[in-house]
């Protein structure tokens, strides 16, 4: 007998129908021999409308309460999930997060899991129930609620199978895995059997919306190997382990893209100790989120400093860099610019292949796209482009290494 955790994402309980589908498939798994956790997220759109309730109320609704209403969505989610089961013939009970022992930090809205103690899940286990788990919330210990933030759920599915130590957790979503570039943007982009934590999480972290970088870092420190698999199909799906011997011979395991970037550039900048401290010192305390940063060379003690940051946040981050700007010197300049768009190729096996990068540069060169700022690290490579061109980009890097199953160009 295995223990399995399976986490259902808003998209698999969409609708009434959809939830007796996961009722189905939850029951089958049980009946194949196996004990059984269902992880469930609100209804697709449910989120949503409670947000939108609360700023129909309050133009700035209280973090605490936000959290109260919130967990709300799934735990309509675990009652329904649990009744479609029994109504099936089988044995269910839900529990919030609170119940199922997941203890957060007080920071609401966006808590980060302290520690776990599966104590009534284990004795529900041990009844024959399935159990049916609140995804995305949990409380402190003084018995606030808490929810996790974006991807939450996932977190709580990959928290709680390193809890109660599960044989296995799979990730259920609308899609039959993690594909070496979004399909939607490029037709011929392949299905992934096997992939690594490190390689998981710099396609997460570079545009991925499979899976959020948190639970995929969650999963890597606790060694917990997931699948990501769809809801709507038996198919398999792509598994996320440690990495073994022999993934290293593929070179480039896939391509993401993130849209709505925006770059901003501070020209003429002092070449002294403390001043980028001083510049991204700013962004921090604006709660500003940075991703790529080059500094030119210096050039008579000035050099200039470029990074990109969601175009949504441009706004704070100009702001709270006006404030700092005249007290690094009177030629210091900002420059912002919008539509700008990422493109990151990751693999593993970069680390031990030469000429990954000017494959890429050349791909883009010879479809005319110009490339704005690099980034490196050891097993991704990415640039920035014209929002415009990251589709017809991502494609023609695509083909170039051969993820489309054909050869790759020369």
């Amino acid at each position: 007998m295995a223990l399995i955790v399976q986490k259902y994402g808003g998209t698999s309980v969409g609708t009434p129908e959809r939830i007796r589908n996961v009722a189905r498939r939850v029951l089958e798994t049980q009946k194949s021999g196996h004990q059984v956790i269902a992880v469930v997220s609100a209804m697709s759109g449910v989120t949503d409308s409670l947000l939108k309730l609360a700023r129909d109320v309050s133009e700035s609704p209280t973090e605490r309460e936000l959290d109260v209403l919130l967990s709300t969505g799934e735990q309509q989610t675990i009652a329904l999930t649990a009744m479609a089961i029994n109504a099936q013939g089988g044995k269910a009970v839900s529990l919030t997060g609170a119940q199922a022992g997941i203890q957060t930090d007080g920071v609401h809205t966006k808590a980060r899991i302290a520690n776990i103690t599966p104590t009534e899940v284990h004795e529900m286990l041990d009844e024959g129930n399935i159990v049916i788990l609140a995804g995305f919330q949990g409380q402190t210990r003084d018995g606030l609620i808490t929810t996790l933030g974006r991807g939450g759920s996932d977190l709580t599915a990959i928290a709680m199978a390193a809890a109660v130590k599960a044989d296995l957790c799979q990730i259920y979503t609308d899609v039959d895995g993690v594909y070496t570039c979004d399909p939607r943007v490029v037709p011929t982009a392949q299905k992934i059997d096997v992939i690594s934590y490190d390689e998981m999480l710099e396609m997460a972290s570079s545009g991925s919306k499979v899976m959020q970088s948190r639970s995929v870092e969650f999963a890597k420190k606790f060694g917990v190997r997931f699948e990501v698999r769809n809801s709507m199909n038996n198919n398999p799906g792509t598994l996320v382990k440690e990495e073994e011997p022999g993934m290293e011979s593929v070179v480039v395991r896939g391509v993401s893209l993130e849209r709505n970037q925006a770059k901003i550039t501070i020209d003429d900048v002092p070449d002294r100790p403390g001043v980028a401290a001083k510049i991204f010192g700013a962004i921090h305390k604006a709660g500003v989120v940075i991703d790529m940063i080059v500094q030119n060379v210096s050039w008579d003690n000035e050099t200039d400093i470029s990074f990109t940051l969601s175009a949504a946040d441009l706004p704070k981050a100009e702001a709270a860099l006006q404030a700092v700007l005249a007290e690094l010197g009177d030629k210091v300049e900002l420059r912002s610019q919008t539509g700008v768009a990422k493109l990151s190729i990751v693999g593993i096996g970069m680390r031990s292949h030469s000429g990954v990068a000017s494959k890429m540069f050349g791909a883009l060169a010879n479809a005319g796209i110009n490339i704005q700022m690099i980034s490196t690290s050891e097993i991704k490579t990415a640039v920035t482009v014209e929002e415009g061109e990251i589709e017809k980009a991502a494609k023609v890097v695509h083909e170039a290494f051969g993820l489309d199953g054909a050869a790759p160009t020369a």
